[in-house]
C-alpha cells in the first residue's frame, strides 16, 4: 500500500502550558481506543500539518499530534522577535512530550519523526525507553554538528553558486567561518528587513539542495508563508548553531539504550541534505532496528518512501 489514509479531523486538542509563558498545541485524532503514536514534526520549527495525521490507520490508531515550542499553533510564536527563545532546546521539548503524554492519559506509544523530527523522536526515546513501543523515522538525521556542517557547507561542493549566494547572506563570515551562527545572529537582528532577507537566503539554501528532487517544481521552503518561514529559520539557526544541545555523536553512541524497541529506518541513497551513513551508523548500534534504503529517493523521499513508513506502521498496528 502507498495511498494516504483518508483526511480526518481531530476529535480533541488544546494547549498545553509547559510553563514560562510557552503554550503548546496538540491534537489527537483517530480511535479514541486505538494503539497511542506520536507524531514528531520536522524542521525544527515547521509544525505539524493534516497530511501527516494520514500516516496512520484511524480504525487501530490513536495519534497525537503536536506543534513543537514557538511554531505552528504553538505560542508565543517565532516570527514576533519579541520571543525568547532560551526556553526551546532538544532538552524542553522531550519535557514537553512527556507532559503531553502524561496528559493524555499514555502508557507508552510508537514515536513517528522525519528529518529533525527523527532527531527529537530518538532524543526522546533514549530518554525515555520505556514510554517507546516502536519508532518509525524517514530521512533520518541525529544533528551532529558534522551533519550540519554538511548541510549548510560540505554539500556546497554540489551547488556552488547558491552555496557563495548563502555565504553572501552572512557578510563577514568567510568561507570557513561558523555561517550558521552568522545566520543565528541575523534572524535576530533588530530590524525587520534584516531578519527578512537572512530568511529569504537561507530557504533558497535550503530549496537549492533539495532542487535534485524538486526539479524546480515548487521550493517547499520558500513557498512557505511568511510568518512561518520566520519561525522556521529562527528556530533552525537557533537548534544547529547550538548543536542541538546534545554532544558529538551522541543519539549514535547510546543507541544500544533503545534495545528492545522495534524500529524501521527509511532512507533515501540520493539524500543530499542527510547523507545516508548517519541512518546506516545508527542501524549498527540499535539491534532492534531494520534499515530499509530507497535507491532513487532523496531527502523528501517519495511514493516508495511512503509505501515502506506505511507498511511499517500498519504492521506495528497489530502489535500489543
Amino acid at each position: 500500500m502507498s495511498e494516504l489514509y483518508p483526511p480526518i479531523e481531530p476529535y480533541e486538542h488544546g494547549m498545553l502550558d509547559v510553563g514560562g509563558g510557552d503554550r503548546v498545541y496538540w491534537e489527537v485524532c483517530g480511535n479514541p481506543q486505538g494503539k497511542p503514536a506520536v507524531v514528531v514534526h520536522g524542521g525544527p520549527g515547521s509544525g505539524c500539518t493534516p497530511g501527516m495525521r494520514r500516516f496512520f490507520d484511524p480504525e487501530r490508531y490513536r495519534v497525537v499530534l503536536f506543534d513543537q515550542r514557538n511554531c505552528g499553533r504553538s505560542t508565543p510564536h517565532a516570527a514576533d522577535p519579541a520571543t525568547d527563545l532560551s526556553r526551546n532546546t532538544t532538552h524542553h521539548l522531550i519535557a514537553d512530550m512527556e507532559q503531553l503524554r502524561e496528559l493524555l492519559g499514555v502508557e507508552r506509544w510508537l514515536v513517528h519523526g522525519f528529518s529533525w523530527g527523527s532527531t527529537l523522536a530518538l532524543a526522546y526515546a533514549e530518554a525515555h525507553p520505556e514510554r517507546v513501543t516502536e519508532i518509525v523515522i524517514p530521512s533520518v538525521t541525529t544533528t551532529r554538528r558534522s551533519e550540519t556542517d554538511w548541510l549548510y557547507r560540505g554539500v556546497g561542493r554540489f551547488f556552488p553558486e547558491a552555496w557563495d549566494r548563502f555565504l553572501a547572506g552572512a557578510p563577514g563570515t568567510g568561507r570557513d567561518g561558523d555561517v550558521v551562527a552568522a545566520y543565528a545572529r541575523l534572524t535576530e537582528h533588530p530590524d525587520a528587513a534584516v531578519r527578512e532577507k537572512a530568511t529569504a537566503d537561507w530557504c533558497a539554501w535550503e530549496d537549492a539542495v533539495l532542487s535534485g528532487e524538486t526539479k524546480g517544481a515548487s521550493n517547499p521552503y520558500g513557498d512557505r508563508p511568511s510568518r512561518a518561514r520566520l519561525a522556521f529559520v529562527r528556530i533552525c539557526a537557533h537548534y544547529f548553531s547550538h548543536g542541538a544541545w546534545l554532544e558529538e555523536g551522541q543519539l549514535i553512541r547510546e543507541a544500544g539504550r533503545l534495545a528492545g524497541i522495534p524500529g524501521v529506518l527509511v532512507h533515501g541513497r540520493f539524500d543530499m541534505g542527510g547523507p545516508l551513513d548517519t541512518a546506516w551508523q545508527l542501524s549498527h548500534r540499535w539491534p532492534d532496528a531494520e534499515l530499509t534504503v530507497v535507491e532513487d529517493a532523496g531527502h523528501l523521499g517519495g511514493e516508495e518512501t511512503r509505501a515502506h513508513v506505511l507498511r511499517a506502521l500498519d504492521r506495528f498496528a497489530a502489535r500489543d
